[in-house]
């Protein structure tokens, strides 16, 4: 019995390295990573990708770029009643002008549509890479358990191999859906803190997404309001990176922990500008008020 899986292992392996050489990412797609992804090319130190959390993130994007679509659609439906109206009255230079915001909008909606089925082709891609890694591996485990044979070993080197190539594949598909995700605009609301917040406190709040970091400096004023010395940031969004947001409280030259936190970014991917709201302290007794529009 293990002579003949041994047997047909290897033909197997054989269809699945033939399989996996057709359905490699870099052979079927002419995707090209940019600069910033030069360490995902092939024969580059990788890491190991996170299907799960791509899977997460792809539902999200998809699901915030159909809501950028479904709003343009509407204006485009809106602005294109108001210029068969506009027509009927003949106001040539009003008319013109609705003319130009209609074809404005047409071409957006074409970026967008375009943009979604990149994404969606990305994501597909990346699929058939986890499955046939998967299978693979599964392969390799089965034939590790099978007795010790010349070609066993061949198969087992071969099926090393492709799941090397599929890891590859999978995390140079990661870098190029990265790119498709757009930006993070962060703006800097205040502390809330109620009784803990007194006149003349300085904090300072540092945000970090994966390599894109965020300082800022702020005091609360007789008043009770809050100046800040910045009050807006764009951060890149990272498949797997969370937002890390660290307070502290300045007192002269020592500098007090307020807390530290992290945030997931998978909610923010959304056409309406997001209310975030983290307590700084176990308590909750200091809390962080920030806005993101992506």
């Amino acid at each position: 019995r293990s002579c003949s899986f041994t047997g047909f292992g290897t033909v197997q392996s054989r269809k699945l390295a033939k399989s996996l050489g057709r359905s490699s990412v870099r052979s079927r797609m002419s995707l090209r990573p940019p600069k910033a992804y030069n360490s995902l090319q092939k024969g580059a130190l990788i890491w190991d990708p996170k299907p799960l959390q791509v899977k997460k993130i792809f539902e999200a994007l998809k699901k915030g770029l159909n809501e950028y679509l479904e709003a343009h659609q509407a204006e485009l439906d809106y602005l294109s009643g108001r210029h068969k109206d506009t027509k009927r009255n003949s106001r040539l230079a009003f008319y013109y002008d609705l003319d130009k915001q209609i074809r404005c909008v047409e071409r957006y909606i074409r970026k967008l549509e375009f943009h979604i089925s990149k994404v969606e082709e990305l994501y597909e891609a990346y699929c058939i890479q986890c499955r046939l890694r998967d299978g693979a591996t599964n392969m390799k485990q089965a034939f590790s358990l099978s007795p010790a044979t010349k070609a066993s070993r061949e198969s087992l080197v071969e099926l090393y191999r492709n799941v090397q190539e599929c890891t590859e594949d999978m995390c140079f598909i990661e870098g190029a859906l990265e790119v498709h995700l757009g930006e993070f605009h962060v703006k800097m609301k205040g502390l809330v803190g109620f009784a803990r917040l007194c006149p003349g406190d300085q904090y300072e709040v540092f945000v970090r997404l994966g390599r894109q970091k965020w300082r800022l400096k702020g005091k609360i004023e007789t008043d009770d309001s809050q100046t800040w010395d910045e009050e807006e940031k764009i951060f890149i969004p990272n498949l797997h990176e969370k937002f890390e947001i660290k307070v502290t409280e300045l007192r002269g030259l020592a500098t007090i922990l307020v807390g530290v936190v992290t945030c997931d970014s998978i909610s923010f991917f959304s056409t309406k500008p997001q209310a975030i709201i983290v307590d700084i302290t176990e308590l909750g007794t200091i809390k962080l008020r920030l806005e993101v529009l992506w």
